[in-house]
């Protein structure tokens, strides 16, 4: 392949480093009214009377609003297919506030300045309520987060308003019971994951005008541009014809830009005001009213035979959604189905899971998805099971982990693994660590003690028979191509991506290639990016495009030749002959009379000559519009090691090392592909070691800045190795997988397996910061034992 598997440069590199204007806030007008939002400070209460009369005599403001005057539709901010499986319990502004942060008013005025002395002089009498905060006595519980009558949820997913239930379900294959309670080793413990911000560089943000139609014109930074249009389209009461939405360049989203959090007020401000505005969220903002990792707590009972045959997993999880149900149903069903499937040959499995609301910030999508804390939690149960049966842990997976051609019956639907290497992905691991030599840890006689921890993880790519990817493709009077595309490149590449498999397909240099980005007005219907999806999906929806463009580049030419389109070719630059011309001379025909004595007429044509050709009575444009959506998801593997040095007295984890190999399929861009996963693998080493979310027993986040929110840095890192053991999909584009989501799924439960190897303690609740390590090695019975031979549990 010339282009695809190959480590080119991102398209939009030179821009980028070179500090050109891509963002929002750099190719919208400055002349916009500023949007802000008074918030809630309390968990959780009832508006009484709100007073902005003094508001609006402050110069500059345009206009303040209440609950009073926004439509009363409900709707969900998560930005999913329809029908939307997360119910519909938001307003614009609502009098019930559910959280610390929660919407109340809305100004927007001429500048910063006189936003800010307009929210300080509204005045609001609160009701206070009881706020419910611990989401283990969510479910039926006296204070019910959403009372109203005219919530609904469109899906059938075990939702109860009234029992504070965003979800429930259930599902299992054989007697666990039973299984369970015949096995030789049995683990059972629960793993608590508290919720973590995705903490991207460019917080959101959100431009809105109206055009010379009348229409709704939204720029955001966003991941989901046709889900935004169908989402201010059901919270203004407005046909969806009426709006459009695009994208600039995104400063990274990880999921976060799933979700409508900010496009809605500033919307609605500029519809009702006809006036251009703009609403950007202050990293405080950002990180106390946006939408981060769901809080789980994740049951896990595990069965195995003295072989270690693992016979039975049994999984519940809790899920809390917060004060509103984004994502909730949705990110649940991974904690269970990409956790178990990583294990074949089960006798029996159950998943059983509720999600719940409470009065703390509403979660939502971020990067694993629930598949993240599932993980974790089972991983954890795995090793802790391997110290049970006195057994390598790298063995016991080895004899239990899902193979190609395997069925994945706990999978979303039962699914073969019809492209895996999962097995060497785990032996490539273990050579480059060193795990022989090193497992489980090793003393370095200065108080400090070097040890190794092992999870494997996998996840999808895209929602099956869900997503939908889409793509354009038309050659321009020059030769070149136009790709338009609805998917949204967050910094990951997927514009680059997509246009190496349109240049493979097309044969032609990258540089030929044209990317023009999501625009619900341009741009065929896409999902977006998210679940995995881009690569896959839409990589496929490109690939097929190319594929039926070539063959009407073909036929062009064929009608300029006068020959049949079957006996000529494309190589990327013309069409011609596909047979040598001289096999041809004195010939009459080809044996079947199709082609005629060749000698002194042209037997090729040029692409230039067959772009212009298209420019002047022609009835047939050269261009393709394709849509793909896969009735599978084919999973992508990976496995990690990580070796670590931990200082006995102060608690400190230094990771020297991680090793990782993933299976991705065909990995379309290597060097991209690496980078997604390095950056996956500096997420979850966060979420393990010192990313905390804390709240006062007033329900008010602790943790609203990055001085209280530890995100680590490169420093932080150690070194960080990265292989591809590719295999083949199939259905995939040029035989690629996903890649952006099973990156963050391994570090946690290595790193907690490598600290319990260090410390003979199992820590159960992320983060473990040097703190607990410290204390927990203080207060353990039996000090001075081989760390190895412990059984403490934290």
């Amino acid at each position: 392949m010339n282009t695809v598997n190959q480590p080119v440069r991102k398209k939009d590199a030179m821009a980028l480093v070179t500090g050109q204007p891509v963002y929002l806030e750099d190719v919208t007008p400055k002349d916009a009214l500023v949007v802000k939002v008074l918030r809630s400070p309390h968990a959780h209460a009832l508006i009484k009377s709100i007073r902005t009369d003094n508001a609006k005599k402050v110069p500059g403001i345009e206009a303040v609003y209440t609950w009073e005057d926004v439509p009363g539709n409900r709707f969900t901010m998560a930005g999913q297919t329809s029908p939307e499986p997360s119910p519909h319990d938001r307003l614009i502004l609502d009098r019930h506030v559910r959280y610390v942060g929660d919407p109340v008013a809305i100004v927007a005025g001429e500048n910063e300045g006189c936003v800010e002395r307009a929210l300080r002089v509204i005045k609001v009498d609160y009701e206070r309520l009881p706020a419910l905060l611990d989401f283990r006595k969510a479910k039926d519980h006296p204070v019910v987060i959403h009372p109203e009558e005219n919530w609904k949820s469109l899906c059938s997913v075990g939702a109860d308003n009234k029992r504070n239930l965003c979800a429930s379900g259930r599902n299992e294959k054989g007697d666990v019971e039973r299984v369970l309670s015949e096995c030789d080793a049995v683990v059972t413990g629960t793993y608590h994951v508290q919720a973590a911000q995705q903490t991207m560089m460019e917080t959101f943000r959100t431009y809105c005008s109206i055009d010379a139609y009348g229409r709704l014109n939204v720029i955001s930074s966003t991941q989901i541009v046709f889900h935004v249009r169908r989402i201010l389209s059901n919270a203004l009461g407005i046909p969806q014809s009426r709006i459009r939405v695009s994208k600039p360049r995104i400063g990274g989203g990880f999921g976060a830009k799933q979700t409508v959090v900010a496009e809605v007020f500033p919307a609605f401000v500029t519809w009702m005001t006809k006036k251009p505005s703009r609403m950007i969220f202050t990293r405080e903002e950002s990180m106390t009213a946006s939408t981060p990792r769901h809080e789980m707590e994740v049951t896990v009972r595990l069965g195995a035979g003295r072989d270690g045959r693992i016979r039975a997993i049994d999984v519940y999880t809790l899920s809390n959604t917060g004060a509103y149900g984004e994502h909730g149903p949705t990110t649940v069903g991974l904690s269970g189905t990409k956790s178990i499937s990583l294990y074949g040959n089960l006798e029996a499995h159950r998943f059983a899971y509720d999600v719940v609301y409470t009065n703390v910030m509403s979660a939502g999508a971020y990067r694993g998805y629930g598949a993240t804390q599932g993980i974790f939690a089972l991983e954890t149960a795995v090793n802790e099971l391997a110290e049970k049966l006195h057994m390598d842990p790298v063995r016991l997976r080895e004899l239990n982990m899902v193979r190609q051609g395997d069925l994945m019956t706990s999978y979303d639907y039962p699914q073969p693994a019809g492209s895996c290497t999962l097995d060497r992905c785990m032996e490539n691991v273990k050579k480059r660590i060193g795990w022989e030599d090193k497992y489980p840890c090793r003393d370095m006689g200065n108080g400090k003690v070097r040890s190794v921890g092992v999870a494997m993880a996998m996840q999808g790519s895209g929602i099956s028979s869900v997503d939908v990817g889409s793509a354009s493709i038309k050659l321009n009077e020059e030769g070149g191509y136009v790709l338009s595309i609805g998917s949204a490149d967050m910094g990951t590449g997927c514009d680059t991506i997509l246009a190496q498999i349109a240049a493979e397909g097309l044969q032609c240099p990258l540089d030929d290639i044209a990317v023009v980005a999501a625009d619900t007005d341009v741009s065929p219907y896409d999902s977006g990016s998210y679940a995995s999806s881009t690569t896959y999906v839409t990589g496929k929806a490109v690939e097929t495009a190319c594929r039926k463009l070539c063959g009407k580049i073909v036929a062009a030419g064929a009608d300029i030749l006068g020959l049949p389109a079957d006996k000529l070719e494309f190589d990327g630059k013309k069409v011609y002959l596909a047979e040598a011309v001289e096999n041809f001379k004195d010939k009459q025909g080809c044996g079947d009379g199709d082609i005629e004595l060749r000698e002194g007429k042209p037997s090729e044509v040029s692409l230039e000559k067959i772009a212009r050709s298209a420019t002047c009575g022609a009835n047939e444009a050269l261009q393709v519009t394709e849509s793909h959506s896969s009735p599978i998801s084919p999973p992508p593997f990976m496995a990690g090691m990580v070796e670590i040095e931990l200082d006995r007295e102060t608690g400190q984890v230094e990771i020297l090392n991680y090793a990782a190999a993933v299976d991705c399929g065909t990995p379309i861009n290597p060097n991209l592909a690496r980078v997604q996963v390095e950056g996956g693998l500096v997420q979850g080493i966060g979420m393990a070691l010192s990313e905390n979310i804390q709240y006062t027993p007033e329900g008010k986040l602790r943790n609203n800045s990055l001085m209280q929110y530890k995100i680590p840095t490169r420093l932080d890192m150690g070194k960080l190795s990265v292989e591809f053991e590719s295999s083949y999909e199939a259905t995939g584009p040029f035989g690629a997988k996903s890649i952006g989501e099973i990156v963050i799924n391994t570090p946690a439960p290595a790193l907690i397996h490598a600290i319990a190897n260090a410390t003979g303690i199992w820590f159960r609740e992320l983060p473990v910061t040097p703190e607990k390590i410290a204390m927990g090695l203080e207060n353990r019975p039996g000090r001075g034992r081989r760390p190895e031979t412990g059984q403490d549990r934290i």
